[in-house]
């Protein structure tokens, strides 16, 4: 009987509850608990276990380059950064109310870093995220539109409740990349929310979309309803590589 319990805990995926079984079993045979009370606490644990696999899946699907947090981040190394306005952001409101964050700096200050703390933050609270790079948007887009099939694949990226946008500025635009990417901003405006980071100041943004009055119909989308975050210091990879050159020449000047 005892094993035919456990294979229909098994089938019925009822890990938690496996798990749990043979202690409360015992409590409740030792009068420590009564069974209405071993059985609701054993649900809550299961429910907690499924809620806890569904922000996991969220965050497995949502394409993050790495997993990393804002406790990791290093608000030392970065003194620009307001750390009060990176933790307001981490409450959601932003996603509440269809804003817009903009992550501005040079190459390694920390951009994405913050730009994958927010979105795992977003997607542990079961909201739709996706994190792609500014270019496989483009790359999709372009391909998508090159299929006849441009409409379906906006909607897929105008649908997320989230969308991380990486690395917008590195590469120049033709005039189809920039319309495509006007016509997503358009769809996804006071509707979702959209993250961006950018090596790009908005004043040089004119040069990479090489048209002057889209950039504006653009950035006017974007800024509307956002919070814009620019980040002045040093880089993070350029000091790890320099610190690791620095314990290479102390240990062999040993």
């Amino acid at each position: 009987m005892y094993n035919q319990l456990m294979n229909n805990l098994t089938e019925l995926k009822l890990f938690k509850t496996k798990e749990l079984l043979d202690y409360y079993s015992s409590a409740v045979t030792n009068g420590e608990k009564t069974f209405i009370e071993a059985l609701d606490e054993i649900m809550i644990q299961e429910m907690k276990l499924r809620e806890e696999r569904t922000m996991n899946a969220c965050v497995l699907t949502a394409n993050f380059p790495y997993l990393k947090s804002e406790v990791a981040f290093d608000f030392d190394f970065q003194p620009s950064i307001n750390k009060l306005q990176i933790r307001n952001l981490l409450t959601l409101n932003f996603l509440t109310n269809n804003e817009n964050v903009i992550f501005v700096g040079t190459p390694g200050t920390g951009k994405t870093h913050l730009a994958v703390a927010l979105g795992i933050k977003a997607a542990r609270a079961r909201n739709s995220t996706y994190f792609i790079t500014f270019q496989e948007l483009i790359a999709q887009l372009k391909e998508a539109n090159y299929q006849k099939r441009l409409q379906k694949r906006l909607k897929h990226f105008a649908g997320y409740k989230l969308l991380i946008i990486d690395e917008l500025g590195y590469l120049e635009m033709d005039d189809e990349a920039a319309n495509l990417f006007f016509q997503l901003t358009a769809m996804r405006y006071e509707k979702k929310s959209t993250i961006i980071t950018t090596n790009s100041t908005f004043s040089k943004w004119p040069e990479i979309f090489k048209n002057p009055a889209l950039t504006n119909a653009v950035l006017d989308r974007l800024l509307h309803h956002s919070t814009v975050i620019t980040i002045k210091g040093p880089s993070y990879r350029l000091k790890n590589v320099l610190d690791m050159t620095d314990a290479v020449e102390a240990e062999s000047g040993k």
